[in-house]
């Protein structure tokens, strides 16, 4: 009966410093990622210039996630990332106003949010 309980604590120590070397272990509960709105890239805002219609924006950013009901005239691409886990969040906004279907104006924060990497958490 000794020998058997001796076996069942040894068996149980190595089970448990089994889990612990597992790359990137963890107890706490899964949280997964939250990506919403449009991820742009610095490149093709880059192209944006006063004067482009709203088709030419559209093909090189894509639609805009946000569409204000009120003023037509003005297109809101936002972006918003929280990884799981550590809770750190990568916001970004960019803002384009339209006169006569074509880009008056635009409105982005110094820096565009750079993509997570990587874009998941393991």
């Amino acid at each position: 009966m000794l020998h058997l309980s001796r076996f069942f604590v040894l068996a149980v120590v190595l089970m448990l410093t089994g889990c612990a070397a597992v790359k990137d272990f963890s107890l706490r509960p899964y949280r997964m990622n939250i990506q919403q709105g449009n991820y742009l890239e610095a490149k093709d805002v880059d192209q944006l210039e006063v004067g482009m219609t709203q088709s030419q924006v559209r093909f090189l950013i894509g639609t805009p996630m946000v569409a204000d009901p009120f003023n037509s005239a003005r297109w809101d691409y936002v972006f918003f990332f929280k990884v799981g886990r550590s809770r750190a969040e990568i916001s970004s906004r960019l803002t384009v106003w339209f006169e006569d279907g074509r880009v008056s104006r635009i409105e982005r924060e110094d820096e565009l949010a750079e993509k997570p990497e990587p874009f998941y958490d393991a």
